[in-house]
């Protein structure tokens, strides 16, 4: 049973930065590829950023410049680092991996 938990959600303000985690349990976490999806109120849940098994990163261009996916196979942990936030960045931050989900991290952009 694959299990995933984000944490480091938080309020921050405009043009700051924020690094979120994804801890997973299990022994498969090394063999597929990570993602980071993002929830805003009201609206649907969209992709944000992948890291493939080898490190090949992929980000929507909302995400390009600014947030950079990376992984610890060690720790089976995957990480989203978040510079330059936006007040549109605000939402429900989840990490996926093939049908597993986690619960979400909140992150709050604003002044």
């Amino acid at each position: 049973q694959v299990q995933l938990v984000e944490s480091g959600g938080d309020l921050v303000q405009p043009g700051g930065s924020l690094r979120l985690s994804c801890a997973a349990s299990g022994s498969i976490f090394s063999i597929y590829a990570m993602h980071w999806y993002r929830q805003a109120s009201g609206k649907q849940r969209e992709w944000v950023a992948t890291v493939t098994k080898g490190g090949i990163t992929v980000y929507a261009d909302s995400a390009k410049g600014r947030f950079t996916i990376s992984r610890d196979n060690a720790k089976n942990t995957v990480y989203l680092q978040m510079n330059a936030l936006k007040p549109e960045d605000t939402a429900v931050y989840y990490c996926n991996m093939l049908t597993h989900w986690g619960k979400g991290t909140l992150v709050t952009v604003s002044s």
